[in-house]
């Protein structure tokens, strides 16, 4: 016997597949910024406060972009976009304060030079994770249903 219902196509979750990866590099990138900062702010602060308290922050962004991303929902997906465009910004502007007054900087940070001691990933980062979320943004049934649930 056949059901009655409609079968509605449904999209993988932001957070599977390919999202899984970006959640998985967005880790890396936490754990390293949180350690390299850690252990800067620890052992040498008084060589380049500013350079590393800025890769402090960059973790924090990691940090909460990677555990946004790996949940679903409404809310995660506003969190997550919020953390994604945080750094785009952080990487654009400290990018280009660090390529215009090389001198200002004692020391590199995460964003120094677009990311250039990493690869230029933290760059290109937030460019896929802003994709991403874009092409997964949660719809109006997703938003309601989110809403039942509390």
């Amino acid at each position: 016997m056949a059901s009655s219902t409609t079968a509605t196509p449904t999209r993988p979750a932001r957070n599977q597949g390919l999202g899984r990866i970006l959640v998985m590099v967005y880790a890396v990138f936490a754990l390293s910024a949180f350690a390299r900062s850690l252990f800067q702010i620890l052992s040498q602060f008084d060589v380049a406060p500013v350079a590393y308290l800025l890769s402090a922050f960059a973790a924090v962004v990691y940090v909460v972009a990677t555990l946004s991303l790996a949940r679903s929902g409404p809310g995660a997906w506003r969190v997550a976009l919020a953390a994604v465009l945080v750094e785009l910004a952080g990487v654009v502007g400290v990018g280009l304060w660090t390529v215009l007054d090389p001198g200002l900087f004692a020391d590199e940070t995460v964003w120094s030079r677009f990311g250039a001691g990493y690869g230029y990933v933290p760059l290109v980062l937030p460019l896929v994770g802003l994709a991403w979320l874009l092409a997964h943004r949660p719809d109006r049934s997703d938003a309601a249903a989110s809403r039942e649930e509390r």
